[in-house]
């Protein structure tokens, strides 16, 4: 059975909402985007191998939409983080993209807990989500994902999406596999649902 991974960049205070650039997100009037920038080479040296071992990607349609016009023109293979994303299967959620231009990705409609539960009985490596929160954690209460990679920055916004909203599914245990702190303060969390979750 294959894994299903999640890795989230949140704040102290547990917001996920426009960590990469200022209109990455503006739902609600969110006007803090760009936050994990001081931070920019850790998640590229500490994320490169959990996107080296995905055996697929999952995406919500905004990531996605994000993600497409960067990722897909790299073609430099010593971008190993790209070399992943461009060469192995990408499946994005969404009820109104109708093609994707991203070659090796597959649209999913509806059913997506379904979809991906199927897809994680399929021999392959880990299946791996980034950011892509509101799809997260609506996978995270169906209790379909496996492994949860934490990046806490430093920061506190004080407003903003979180990773798991009031409303998620009674009490999940979590174990904790292992922790780092990054040169520039990141601290790192790796834990797993535990077995009896």
């Amino acid at each position: 059975m294959r894994k299903l991974v999640v890795i989230e960049y949140l704040s102290l205070d547990g917001v996920v909402q426009g960590p990469g650039h200022a209109a990455e997100d503006e739902d609600g009037g969110f006007d803090l985007g760009g936050w994990t920038g001081p931070h920019m080479a850790d998640h590229r040296e500490w994320g490169s191998p959990l996107y080296q071992a995905a055996g697929a990607f999952v995406f919500g349609r905004r990531t996605y939409d994000l993600w497409l016009p960067h990722w897909s023109t790299i073609t430099d293979p010593d971008d190993l983080i790209a070399a992943a994303l461009n060469g192995r299967p990408k499946y994005v959620a969404s009820t109104t993209l109708t093609a994707a231009t991203w070659p090796g990705t597959t649209v999913w409609p509806d059913r997506i807990p379904e979809r991906v539960a199927e897809l994680k009985a399929q021999p392959g490596g880990d299946i791996l989500i980034a950011g892509s929160a509101a799809l997260a954690s609506d996978l995270i209460d169906r209790k379909l994902v496996d492994t949860y990679h934490l990046w806490f920055h430093p920061v506190v916004l004080g407003a903003g999406k979180r990773l798991f909203p009031p409303g998620l599914a009674p009490q999940q245990d979590l174990d904790l596999i292992s922790s780092t702190t990054t040169r520039t303060g990141l601290a790192i969390l790796t834990y797993e649902r535990a077995l009896n979750s």
